[in-house]
């Protein structure tokens, strides 16, 4: 997903030039914090030396975000040495001083090369973990305007996962809800009232092109394409209140899933496929539901007796959905729970959390007086570390995988 064409770089660029684009802060200086209450994992201790300037700042956030401490050598489980200049060389040893790779990451950016050592050592040093320093995220900002409607502007953002590199998708002037990737492929899909009401587009990144996928009478919200990125799921009242609806993945083939009177949200695919899960106020609260994607009855998710449960996200690898909690303006908990259901375990504060494709980082929302910012959450050792700050609120955020 690095790849654009002259065309599509020339517009990022112009794009990212706009005063409503991110502003980036300095991510040294953001404090890496706990979860309160919540059962902390043991870090994985680290230490680094030899690097210096952006590498050196970007290195060590990926790596910490990544569930790594970094640490005196006597102290440390894993050593990486190295340098960079035109580019980094790096060699990481384990406790016994005995080498497990020596590289050398040539050309593009110093970020870029940080990112690419910082993947390299988290899948050596943890097995089995994907690496996320090279992945993006979209995500929706309130860019402190009003329109000829008095509606107050959002517009769609893409960025790197740590926020770097931020650049304005849309320009639509409008609202715009619910961005989500096509899994595999860089193709975006949102709501937009830039038209005055609510429709459903595909926007693909390379070409520009946008296509409209549903604009029925009503909602149209929610979109969230299947893992083999050939099937939708989304929210619209076409037939009367919010329902749970699939298509195909260019709006085809319409199939209702819900049918109640109450208001359905936020569905989201298992990996295989097979089954979404969603939010609906079908039994009076708001709670968590599953509903096979071919059709049948839905079924509550067992979370252990948490109520206010919105804002699913199923992990990549199957194993838990990650969900809010929703409480008073300033009391938003994410909490996961395992696929098929149980005990519910509160994470951290936030709203809208995605998955990292490693299936262990969320993205989150965290509420700063009247300020959203986008932070990164390492679940197993409950560390938050904030991503860039933008100029705007930030909200639902979604990982490309």
């Amino acid at each position: 997903m690095t790849h654009t064409t002259p065309r599509c770089r020339r517009l990022f660029a112009a794009v990212a030039a706009l005063a409503v684009c991110a502003r980036l802060a300095a991510q040294t200086d953001v404090p890496i914090t706990t979860v309160e209450g919540g059962k902390v994992a043991a870090l994985v201790p680290i230490a680094i030396s030899g690097f210096t300037g952006e590498a050196d700042k970007v290195l060590k956030f990926d790596l910490e975000v990544a569930g790594f401490s970094i640490v005196p050598p006597a102290q440390a489980r894993f050593e990486l040495v190295g340098k960079n200049g035109g580019q980094i060389e790096a060699t990481l040893k384990d406790a016994g001083k005995h080498a497990l790779f020596a590289r050398a990451y040539p050309g593009g950016t110093p970020r870029g090369q940080a990112h690419a050592l910082a993947d390299d050592v988290v899948q050596t040093a943890i097995p089995g973990q994907k690496g996320i320093a090279r992945t993006k995220i979209a995500f929706k900002i309130t860019v402190g305007q009003r329109n000829q409607r008095n509606e107050s502007v959002s517009e769609v953002f893409l960025a790197d996962y740590d926020g770097a590199n931020a650049f304005q998708l849309t320009q639509d002037g409008s609202i715009v809800r619910s961005p989500a990737w096509q899994p595999g492929h860089r193709v975006l899909y949102y709501s937009s009232f830039r038209l005055g009401r609510a429709c459903i587009y595909s926007h693909d990144l390379a070409s520009g092109a946008r296509t409209a996928v549903a604009s029925f009478n009503g909602m149209n919200d929610g979109a969230a394409v299947s893992p083999d990125g050939t099937r939708i799921a989304m929210i619209l009242s076409k037939s009367g209140s919010p329902d749970v609806w699939v298509s195909h993945i260019d709006g085809s083939g319409l199939k209702q899933l819900t049918t109640t009177r109450e208001d359905e949200a936020s569905p989201c695919w298992s990996p295989d496929g097979r089954s979404i899960c969603f939010s609906s106020r079908a039994e009076g609260s708001t709670r968590l539901y599953v509903v096979d994607a071919g059709g049948g009855p839905m079924r509550p998710l067992n979370t252990g007796g948490v109520r206010g449960a919105t804002e699913p996200d199923w992990s990549p690898d199957g194993s838990q959905i990650a969900f809010t909690r929703m409480g008073g303006r300033e009391n938003f908990q994410v909490y996961v729970v395992p696929a098929k259901g149980g005990e519910a375990r509160a994470v951290g504060e936030g709203e809208d959390p995605t998955w990292a494709p490693n299936s262990r980082t969320l993205a989150v929302v965290r509420r700063k007086g009247s300020i959203r910012r986008l932070s990164l959450l390492d679940v197993p050792t409950g560390r938050v570390k904030d991503s860039a700050s933008f100029s705007g609120g930030c909200s639902q955020p979604s990982w490309a995988r």
